[in-house]
């Protein structure tokens, strides 16, 4: 223990160059590449007898790992639904490390309550009703969408007469998960519950969108003689940023005896703007609702979102109990509320950039990446070398490279290497109606006009090249 203790005398050393290395990778992160795909071999680093120590552990990282890593954290990094982090956010992200607090069960600290607050005011944020609706925080919308799931199975449990939580899925039977385009994450959860895969299924959609069609799942609950019902709605779907109608939804459920879970990781964000609330009206009269902090509220990776109506089912179907767990305090016990006991203090970040930048930051964030995508969208749509595969919504542009060569789908694979190999951008794969196309989800909170003009500019030239070389 003589190096960590040595460490500890000269931790405000070691945190400085902490600090500078990740101020340097901020300041480089619109100028390296936007991904590395081609990554070194690390085996070499094996378990030492006797470590160094953390100065020379920072400078391996720094030499040896740091450059192979993404600039996810920059304006230009288009995969998935990626939203870097705001300074406000870093800030609260470094001090949730450097206090370590665990506050699954309050009762030693204000921890507890920083998370109840924080869920409060991301109830506040979204425009849902704080009498109606609680929650947690998780460490993504996987487990948010796991919630979803075991919480509404001790819904339809309860309506049966049944403990599914002590006596298991065999005392109450099989589920019926009904969902037209749901994340793959929900068929993942399917599996981690118990509830299976096979317990999907599937609903038409609306004509060619990833829509759910109401009338389409008013058919298939009524012929349903299933008693335990789920329905998984979204808002905002992967490619085409599609929003189920919430309203014709709700009905449904409440016509058929059906619990309603609503995926909207990023899509609950359109609630913001008054003028894409509509895309997410009724997302109110959910049983419970996923939402993901770290994409478009841009904090640290570590930050999904559950809220429910039914916080008594939450807390029954994960409750832990033991002696030594025990409190008097009046803050909610976050260890029943989700998967962990222990857990990091993962609202911190969330809290922090709440406080510094308010509502009105995150309408600004929201607002400037749905104005890069239709920007984005409309030169993709006027182009030659490029068509959309579905109308720009929010957030998200799906598009593929227009070809001479009659195999498509190789030459946009082909295509979307090469751009990801230029650097300047990063996109990942989007399929819609069984066309293989590119994906880019603009969500960063740095991206701004300049960033256009690099993307299309990196578009245009990276399809000449490819085609000349064909």
């Amino acid at each position: 223990m003589d190096q960590m203790k040595a460490d500890l005398s000269s931790l405000p050393a070691v945190l400085d160059v902490a600090r500078k290395i990740a101020c340097d990778f901020w300041d480089e992160s619109a100028k390296r590449p936007a991904a590395v795909v081609e990554v070194p071999s690390i085996d070499h680093w094996q378990l030492p007898e006797t470590g160094p120590g953390a100065a020379a552990a920072l400078g391996i990282f720094q030499k040896e790992i740091l450059p192979h890593f993404s600039a996810s954290v920059g304006p230009r990094y288009f995969g998935f639904v990626t939203g870097g982090a705001t300074p406000a956010a870093l800030a609260g992200d470094w001090l949730a490390g450097a206090t370590d607090q665990n506050p699954a069960s309050p009762g030693d600290s204000i921890a507890a309550d920083l998370i109840d607050q924080t869920v409060k005011m991301l109830l506040d944020l979204f425009h849902l009703p704080q009498g109606a609706f609680d929650g947690a925080l998780t460490t993504g919308a996987t487990a948010a969408n796991l919630l979803g799931l075991t919480t509404g199975r001790e819904w339809c449990a309860r309506n049966a007469g049944i403990d599914v939580t002590n006596d298991g899925m065999t005392a109450l039977g099989p589920v019926q998960v009904f969902s037209a385009c749901p994340h793959a994450s929900l068929i993942k959860v399917l599996g981690i519950s118990g509830i299976g895969r096979k317990a999907w299924v599937p609903v038409g959609r609306i004509g060619e969108s990833e829509a759910m069609d109401p009338e389409a799942l008013d058919a298939a609950l009524a012929a349903s003689d299933n008693p335990n019902k789920i329905v998984v709605a979204s808002t905002g779907t992967v490619t085409a940023n599609d929003f189920d109608d919430l309203e014709a939804i709700a009905d449904i459920c409440e016509r058929n005896g059906a619990w309603l879970h609503v995926d909207a990781a990023f899509g609950i964000f359109a609630r913001c703007l008054p003028e894409m609330a509509p895309l997410a009206k009724g997302l109110e009269r959910a049983d419970s609702i996923t939402a993901d902090g770290h994409k478009w509220l841009n904090v640290p990776y570590d930050c999904g979102i559950f809220f429910t109506r039914h916080i008594d089912l939450l807390e029954r179907a994960h409750g832990v109990h033991a002696a030594y767990l025990k409190t008097e305090a009046e803050a909610p016990t976050y260890g029943h509320r989700g998967v962990e006991n222990s857990q990091r203090l993962r609202a911190l970040p969330a809290w922090m950039t709440l406080q510094a930048y308010g509502r009105k930051g995150v309408e600004d964030i929201v607002r400037v990446n749905c104005s890069f995508a239709a920007q984005l969208g409309a030169w993709i749509d006027a182009s030659d070398a490029y068509e959309l595969l579905c109308p720009v919504k929010l957030n998200v542009v799906t598009f593929r490279g227009r070809f001479t060569d009659s195999d498509q789908d190789r030459m946009n694979a082909d295509l979307l290497r090469a751009i990801n190999r230029d650097g300047r951008i990063f996109c990942t794969p989007g399929v819609m109606n069984g066309q293989s196309g590119i994906r880019a989800a603009i969500s960063n909170w740095r991206t701004d006009d300049a960033d256009l003009d690099i993307a299309i500019t990196a578009l245009s030239e990276v399809h000449a090249t490819l085609t000349a070389a064909y």
